[in-house]
């Protein structure tokens, strides 16, 4: 059975954790499952860490951009706020026919706005890169890390969360 531990247990704080490594995974799905696995376990969530060691930045490329491109996402972009447009404004109107073309207007000159200013602002970008990206901080290592004083506990609660 887990001890009843405070809200910020030793070891645990807003820094690196001092504690017992319980398990080391070398991929971050796999240390997640033996956390749920011992949360299962009944142990207690607060006084477990998952630290990753050994950090890398990956930058994966996700398209190519060029002017095009700037300008139909531009356009996209400032269709639906032209129709946001339409519905705060543009509903007055009484005549259907108006209305309709009220909404067509609202879309074109928002897609039109919006293209503008996207190819405006990448032309003008200081940094301009042909791509876009997404950066993540992976790890070689995860480890698993609970107070030295519920090491036994760990234990017990990932045996009796591969029960449950």
């Amino acid at each position: 059975m887990a001890k009843r531990i405070s809200q910020n247990p030793t070891g645990i704080a807003n820094s690196l954790p001092n504690g017992t490594t319980v398990a080391d995974f070398t991929n971050y799905a796999a240390a997640v499952a033996y956390v749920e696995q011992i949360l299962r376990g009944d142990f207690p969530a607060t006084a477990i860490a998952i630290v990753g060691s050994n950090l890398s930045t990956v930058e994966r490329i996700k398209a190519k951009i060029n002017y095009g491109r700037v300008a139909l996402n531009g356009a996209m972009t400032g269709s639906w706020l032209g129709l946001l447009f339409y519905l705060l404004f543009g509903t007055a109107g009484t005549d259907q026919a108006t209305q309709q073309f009220s909404l067509v207007s609202s879309l074109l000159i928002g897609a039109g706005i919006g293209m503008l200013a996207q190819v405006v602002r990448f032309s003008l970008a200081k940094n301009k890169r042909n791509f876009s990206s997404g950066s993540l901080v992976v790890a070689q290592k995860y480890e698993v890390i609970v107070p030295s004083e519920l090491t036994g506990d760990a234990a017990q609660a990932y045996a009796k969360g591969a029960e449950a």
